[in-house]
């Protein structure tokens, strides 16, 4: 309308070559862009896929040398626990020897000193019965 109807398609007609030309310049851009941040990107993936395998190693590792700490410490339990039981067993024992022994011993210095003490009183009665049984005047 403030052109005219005659100019209406000339101006349609540069309107979708300047489109074009637009969208083409877009693109020519847009694929340089692409072909010098390529080698790059390219580069970044092969960083990032070296750092995320690294990383899968050193967590396998990790977990590897957990499984293995926590193996040999249960190990190393089950062993102190085992010798202290053995340990403790042959205090035990070795005591209820020193009991035996202390018993015994007690028994027979008690029969001893039984036997002693009869044999003493035996004597003191048999001198005793001597010396009364004498005449002193004789």
């Amino acid at each position: 309308l403030l052109f005219g109807a005659d100019k209406i398609p000339e101006i349609m007609k540069t309107l979708g070559k300047s489109m074009r030309d637009f969208k083409k310049a877009t693109e020519d851009i847009k694929k340089e862009f692409d072909d010098s941040t390529g080698g790059i990107r390219k580069d970044i993936k092969e960083i990032t896929d070296t750092v995320q395998n690294i990383s899968k190693d050193i967590s396998s590792t990790v977990t590897d040398v957990s499984t293995k700490l926590q193996t040999e410490v249960a190990d190393v339990v089950n062993d102190i626990e085992k010798d202290t039981k053995e340990i403790s067993s042959n205090i035990q024992k070795q005591v209820d020897d020193f009991k035996d022994a202390v018993n015994e011993t007690t028994e027979q210095l008690t029969s001893d000193m039984k036997e002693t003490s009869k044999e003493i009183s035996d004597d003191v009665t048999d001198t005793l019965t001597d010396v009364f049984e004498e005449d002193p005047f004789e």
